[in-house]
């Protein structure tokens, strides 16, 4: 069973070194246009030398042919063919010149039909294997028909081992007093046969040398060539992980010298560069850490004071005390504003960790929902939750999901033009989703792309309205990514936008396919609510 099974999976073996392996590559294609080299020479070589052994063998039973003819016919012409009871022993006389001045033995003499024959005149005579099997007629008829000239033709005698090539030659012979016979002589090719069999057996076996020598060449030069650049590769793929220390070793002045300093050089300057740009990130992380913790007093100090004017504004004359309200709004903008930047600077500090606890995704949204609710009807929108699952406890971060769900149904109800907004979540074995739907202005895919950037904007004109710091997406992402999840969104202009979440059910499992489907389902009507709309209060008595 190991056989079989190696041995199917043979080609799928094969097809991978092809696409992994240069080097197998390269002998493969080299030994496939030799070996296609080798035989076309082979083949031209084999049939020009069985031809060049024919056309020999032929001149030669030619003559021979002709030369025996001519003995027999000698022999004719001699004798006294007046008495009819010397024809038999005339014609005996005549087969053994034959066999005498000629190399073949295999003599077959017919008479000429169409003629009148005396009843002592020689009858036929056949060699064994040679007879009218062997003798084709339309030889028969082409020596019948011309007096003179030599017919042959290319035929197989049958003999003890089965059967071997032969040449048969057809030609008239006149008898005194008897009349016309058709004379044939057959001659054995074996010998040229053999010949050519050994001829074919050394070019195979020089070809297969060829081969055998020509992929040993080519798996060595080629090896020679694909060494060091699998060595670059592998050094580069470490590069790429992280090791900036490793370097390639340089041998010789040639090409292959030459690419490894070169390639050296250009490490260097990346480890050189990548430590100026990590101290320079350091240095970020902790010039915003810094500042962030150092703003928090004097903030502080600020929030108290705003808070007690506040609080009297009232008592102020009306510009005052707009002025205190303002004070107040900008206060708790720096506040978050601070408070994200500290968490960016965790994440990027890499101190972020999980307080994860037993919680429902379902519930943590309808959390969510209800404290969103009156915002949401402020802007015109129509906040609902379609929960046909999600209602299994997983292991999470209750904070961080929190945070999440509100930095994305924020910006439904600040993009969403006063248009319903749907949350939506499901679960599946795997994973358990949570999806944030909006029919708002949408964005295009190059904005999509990089709405996770922080502070970024898609309208740089447009005034924000709830009072997000720009920092938000960024922030639910590295907290999805925290989780092992994933944050995806979709949208289209004038159609609105999907953020989906998709967390894992257990820590550090696949995903899987998420159960809410991005495209969402009613992406191809643009500007209508999803039917799932008007079953809010069922589906959020549905858990699993």
């Amino acid at each position: 069973m190991r056989l079989v099974r190696s041995i199917r999976s043979l080609p799928r073996r094969v097809a991978a070194a092809w696409r992994r392996s240069l080097q197998f590559k390269t002998v493969v294609v080299t030994l496939g246009l030799t070996g296609l080299a080798v035989f076309i020479a082979g083949a031209y070589m084999s049939v020009s030398i069985g031809n060049d052994l024919f056309q020999s063998r032929l001149d030669q039973v030619l003559v021979d042919s002709a030369r025996a003819q001519l003995a027999a016919q000698r022999t004719f012409d001699a004798a006294e063919t007046g008495e009819a009871v010397n024809l038999d022993g005339v014609m005996g006389s005549a087969r053994n010149d034959i066999a005498t001045v000629s190399s073949s033995r295999l003599i077959t003499v017919y008479r000429v039909p169409g003629q009148d024959f005396d009843p002592a005149a020689p009858q036929d005579f056949e060699s064994p294997g040679l007879d009218t099997r062997v003798i084709s007629a339309g030889l028969r008829e082409e020596v019948a028909e011309n007096s003179d000239g030599q017919w042959w033709q290319s035929v197989e005698l049958s003999d003890s081992r089965g059967g071997s090539p032969a040449i048969v030659v057809g030609q008239r012979i006149t008898v005194p007093g008897a009349g016309d016979y058709e004379l044939y002589m057959g001659y054995d090719l074996s010998d040229q046969e053999e010949t050519l069999q050994f001829v074919q057996r050394t070019l195979l076996f020089a070809g297969l040398a060829l081969l055998a020598l020509i992929g040993a060449v080519a798996w060595a030069v080629v090896r020679i060539v694909v060494l060091p650049i699998r060595v670059a590769a592998e050094t580069s793929e470490r590069l790429a992980a992280g090791e900036l220390e490793v370097r390639i070793d340089r041998r010789g002045e040639d090409e292959i010298a030459t690419l490894a300093r070169s390639f050296n050089a250009m490490a260097e300057s990346l480890q050189s560069r990548i430590k100026e740009l990590a101290e320079l990130s350091l240095v970020q992380q902790r010039f915003v850490s810094d500042v962030s913790h150092e703003l928090r007093t004097p903030l502080t100090t600020i929030r108290l004071a705003g808070d007690v004017l506040y609080d009297q504004r009232s008592d102020f004359p009306p510009a005052t005390a707009r002025t205190a309200e303002l004070l107040h709004t900008q206060v708790e903008r720096f506040e978050l504003l601070l408070a994200d930047l500290l968490e960016i600077s965790r994440y990027d500090a890499g101190s972020a960790e999980l307080e994860t606890e037993r919680t429902s995704i379902a519930r943590l949204a309808e959390d969510s929902v209800d404290e969103l609710g009156e915002l949401a009807r402020q802007h015109g929108s129509d906040l609902r939750l379609v929960a046909p699952g999600g209602y299994t406890e997983i292991d999470v971060d209750p904070r961080r999901i929190r945070r999440i769900v509100r930095n994305l149904v924020g910006n439904a109800i600040e993009h969403g033009e006063g248009r319903p907004i749907v949350v939506s979540v499901d679960s599946s074995e795997t994973a358990v989703a949570l999806g944030v739907r909006d029919y708002g202005l949408g964005m295009a895919e190059v904005d999509a792309e990089r709405v996770f950037d922080r502070f970024w904007r898609a309208d740089p004109s447009r005034r924000r309205t709830i009072g997000g710091t720009g920092l938000g997406l960024s922030i639910a992402l590295s907290d999805t990514m925290l989780h092992g999840g994933a944050l995806e969104v979709w949208s289209r202009p004038g159609e609105g936008s999907l953020f989906r979440l998709t967390l894992p059910r257990t820590p550090g499992g696949p995903l899987g396919d998420s159960p809410i489907p991005l495209p969402p389902l009613d992406a191809d009507a643009p500007g209508t609510a999803p039917v799932s709309l008007s079953v809010q209060s069922t589906s959020k008595e549905v858990g699993s």
